[in-house]
């Protein structure tokens, strides 16, 4: 099982992320693809003469990589500093991203949207992005995601990042660090104390919170690649540095360990409302989640809203329930799980190439499941059913 594990030794921001992944190993065309297909999002993003650049720097006398997305004066000039979520939404819908990584991007997006609503007392719906709506953010994301799925880790963790300290200058005026929007952002997750200044951007921190777990160490692996990504800054205590570790898992998975399952009954709320918070709950860091009918008192139906929660997630779950449903209470219980060691394999079919999910025990595979999303953006390409594709993606596997 191969496993991507984030350090943020000195910060992390949305540039960092970018050049840590390169360095690392990343391949340079996926990130020049997303940066094209948002081009290509029918003229909502001007993209012309913006290059991306990633050069090699020295920090601490470790070797790095430093990116930055340069924008033409002429387009800085036109293009908008700021964006409304949806507009980004509707943008990253177009754009014809893989879908792992529209789906990353929109995910990080999603968790910064509705940190900002909270921040501000608006619906997440009716957030204006300031700074990271502008071309050289939007990047950021994309690119980061467009990397991260091209890299295809079954896993990735991170460790704390650093809270940094101070004051800074916002579109709104100044603002204490860690933003506002940080602390919204990493609810349930951990910051570190560190010296002065912005260590953990809102980019940063809505990649880091959506993509990944934590970890208070860099988790048992053989250490296949290094990559560090430099932010602009340097600081006194810390190397400015993202450090990125692509490693295959030492003994397996292991055991997922104690967590919670989050459950609330709902008999007054529309479905279309349960199902958007079924969404709002996985994107606040629930492991899984379902919605099954139920017949409350006074034989009402209902639906019953659970969720199986990690420790570090169980105040954003909650605040999403709570925010998402009319529920006036939430029942809460201890549960462990057990799971199989993962592993993702790519497999050679006749409609292209397909991931396949392996869960082991001991070594021996016990199940072996086609990727989903592979099998239907497969089967749209070459105008056949899903299901012959999942049938090719079997085949495949058992005759390797």
């Amino acid at each position: 099982m191969t496993v991507l594990a984030l350090e943020p030794v000195g910060g992390i921001a949305g540039d960092m992320m970018l050049a840590a992944l390169l360095h690392l190993g990343a391949p340079r065309s996926a990130l020049d693809e997303s940066v094209a297909a948002l081009a290509d999002a029918s003229g909502a993003l001007d993209l012309r003469g913006t290059r991306v650049t990633a050069e090699p720097v020295e920090v601490s006398g470790i070797q790095a990589l430093h990116v930055e997305v340069r924008v033409p004066p002429e387009v800085l000039h036109r293009e908008p500093h700021h964006r409304p979520w949806r507009a980004i939404r509707e943008l990253l819908g177009r754009a014809r991203l893989p879908d792992r990584a529209r789906e990353l991007a929109l995910l990080a997006f999603t968790r910064l949207a509705e940190a900002e609503g909270r921040v501000h007392g608006v619906p997440a719906d009716e957030v204006e992005f300031h700074e990271v709506g502008a071309v050289d953010s939007i990047v950021d994301v994309v690119g980061s995601a467009a990397l991260v799925a091209a890299l295809a880790p079954a896993r990735i963790v991170s460790l704390p990042p650093p809270s940094g300290g101070g004051t800074a200058r916002a579109a709104h005026g100044p603002i204490p660090i860690p933003g506002p929007a940080v602390l919204e952002v990493m609810r349930g997750r951990a910051l570190r104390p560190s010296g002065p200044g912005e260590r953990t951007t809102p980019t940063g921190a809505a990649l880091l919170a959506a993509w990944t777990e934590t970890a208070e160490s860099l988790p048992e692996m053989s250490v296949q690649a290094v990559g560090y990504g430099a932010g602009s800054r340097r600081w006194e205590d810390a190397p400015n540095l993202l450090r990125a570790v692509l490693g295959a898992a030492v003994g397996g998975q292991p055991r997922e360990g104690a967590g919670w399952v989050l459950e609330a009954n709902l008999d007054d709320l529309s479905p279309q409302l349960v199902a958007a918070a079924l969404e709002a709950v996985l994107a606040a860091g629930a492991a899984d989640a379902w919605i099954a009918p139920v017949t409350m008192k006074k034989g009402r139906p209902g639906h019953l809203l659970g969720a199986v929660v990690p420790e570090a997630a169980r105040s954003a779950v909650e605040e999403a329930l709570f925010r998402e449903t009319s529920t006036l209470g939430i029942r809460a219980y201890r549960v462990e799980r057990s799971v199989l060691d993962r592993e993702l394999v790519e497999v050679a079919t006749p409609y292209g190439p397909v991931r396949v999910k392996l869960g082991r025990r001991a070594g021996a595979v016990i199940n072996a499941a086609p990727e989903f999303e592979d099998c239907r953006l497969r089967a749209r390409e070459h105008g056949v059913g899903v299901k012959e594709v999942l049938a090719a993606a079997l085949a495949a596997w058992r005759s390797r």
